[in-house]
């Protein structure tokens, strides 16, 4: 066990030694867990046998956001940018919880091994102590070795106690060797307990699709999800499928998840919006994916011209992703696009608003901006290089009585 302590950091000892000169201080959770298998790539989070204002008396600059959870997050004395923190949680004992969601109180306690009892899932029920030696009464490193995934004693209970968990149990299927199997009274319990993810807050259920949706066992997962019943209810009203090809980007793999739904991409990120609570970039970038689903995937130089010119970076890349993970041969376009010249002119518009209304003495307002945008467009299609070529292109439209409405911006599709 000692070698696992070779992978704290001189802060995270810093913090354990101040912890442990005032009362007692084991690491928790993934830390531990992930030590075993390997080097940690996560946050270590403390127990701690201290009070929450007994932390802060150590750590002066400590954030209180939990306390009344028994939860500090504390900081070390230097305030520098971008500064390591770490979760330290007062040692509870076993509570009811009558929302599903969150205990009806909090009852501290004294004992790492009652603290422990309480947990989710084994994996996630060990504690390193201060002599380095591992505490495991829950067997959670036979679980983890064998790829197990189990509830620290009665599944229905634990699950009943936080729908949450729910959640919690798909995530960490997810493992670096592969999917972990659920133990089957788990398996049971989270089928028939699947209505308690009504009571989990969306921003919660939405956080925590995020891990499931970038893991690396990404297809496996969402199907037990759906064999469960829960994906219904975590995507409400929302037709799904399972069967693309996933990857690992939480955006294009939810696009994908979603692909089946016959609403529009605008109406398909708004019920995600309300599901998940998403932030207005990636639902953005969905509802666009969502609508080009079958957009022409030929090696026409225009329309090549103006997916790079009308889209971001980042766009190009989810769509081709995207295309791919639905079963489309994405090959011809992919190298097209990587043999594509680059625009001699830039992306930039040649032909400004003055020199529009030099050349055809229309007045500022729609017409003149639709005017606009369909000059930038064809200028991109044909790769037009000055002013006077952009606005030659004025003989072959009717600008002064056909319906602008009808003239087509710089877009793709």
């Amino acid at each position: 066990m000692e070698r696992a302590l070779e992978y704290l950091s001189e802060a995270d000892t810093r913090v354990l030694t101040r912890l442990r000169s005032a009362g007692e201080a084991w690491i928790v959770g993934g830390w531990v867990r992930d030590s075993i298998i390997g080097r940690p790539d996560t946050d270590i989070d403390i127990a701690t046998s201290l009070l929450p204002a007994e932390v802060k008396e150590l750590f002066p600059r400590s954030l209180m956001v939990g306390e009344k959870y028994g939860t500090v997050i504390v900081r070390l004395d230097e305030g520098v940018v971008g500064e390591p923190s770490w979760e330290v949680t007062t040692l509870r004992s076993e509570g009811t919880y009558g929302d599903g969601r969150r205990p009806d109180e909090v009852v501290f306690g004294s004992s790492i091994k009652d603290d422990l009892a309480r947990r989710d899932f084994t994996i996630n029920a060990m504690a390193i102590d201060a002599n380095g030696k591992r505490i495991d009464e829950h067997e959670g490193e036979a679980d983890l070795r064998a790829g197990v995934l189990r509830s620290v004693g009665d599944a229905r209970e634990r699950l009943g106690e936080d729908g949450l968990r729910i959640m919690r149990a798909f995530r960490f299927l997810d493992s670096k060797s592969g999917v972990r199997q659920m133990e089957p009274e788990l398996r049971a319990a989270v089928m028939e307990c699947s209505e308690m993810l009504e009571r989990v807050s969306r921003e919660r259920i939405g956080a925590e699709m995020q891990h499931i949706l970038t893991g690396g066992n990404v297809g496996e997962i969402i199907a037990v999800m759906n064999e469960s019943g829960a994906l219904k209810r975590v995507l409400p009203g929302i037709r799904t499928t399972i069967e693309p090809v996933f990857g690992s980007d939480f955006v294009v793999n939810l696009a994908m998840l979603c692909s089946a739904e016959d609403d529009d991409g605008d109406a398909l990120a708004e019920k995600l919006r309300g599901a998940l609570v998403l932030a207005k970039d990636p639902l953005r970038a969905i509802s666009f994916l969502h609508d080009s689903a079958s957009a022409s995937l030929l090696a026409e130089i225009g329309s090549l011209r103006r997916f790079k010119a009308a889209l971001p970076e980042i766009w190009q890349e989810f769509f081709i992703s995207y295309s791919e993970g639905l079963g489309r041969d994405v090959d011809d376009f992919r190298s097209a696009l990587s043999s594509l010249d680059a625009l001699r002119a830039g992306n930039k518009p040649l032909v400004d608003g003055n020199m529009l209304a030099d050349a055809t003495g229309l007045e500022p307002g729609p017409r003149m901006g639709r005017l606009k945008g369909w000059l930038h467009r064809v200028q991109v299609e044909r790769d037009l290089s000055s002013s006077d070529e952009v606005l030659s292109l004025l003989r072959e439209l009717d600008w002064s009585d056909s319906d602008h409405e009808e003239w087509s911006a710089l877009s793709w599709p």
